[in-house]
């Protein structure tokens, strides 16, 4: 089990990237959330089975249709017991 904290820089507020970043992630059966930042950024906690993680981040970096993903920032974190299911926080 692994966890990260993704920042997505680009074209990714007000282009449904939440909703796919939810979407992909409870297709994938991961924990997590995700949520739009203040400076243009959208941050996602994501944890679960290492493999899995990878093939999600990979996804996600396409984006929803009329998203640009100009770059990925992950940070290792520690896995959280508390956290199920994947949301959208706002």
């Amino acid at each position: 089990m692994v966890a990260y904290r993704v920042y997505i820089s680009g074209i990714v507020q007000g282009v449904g990237f939440r909703a796919y970043t939810r979407t992909l992630a409870e297709s994938y059966g991961l924990d997590g959330w995700v949520r739009n930042m203040p400076d243009g950024r959208v941050e996602v906690f994501v944890q679960g089975d290492k493999d899995t993680v990878w093939d999600f981040l990979k996804k996600l970096s396409d984006g929803p249709p009329l998203s640009r993903v100009e770059l990925l920032e992950i940070k290792k974190e520690v896995v959280k017991d508390e956290e199920r299911g994947f949301s959208v926080r706002y």
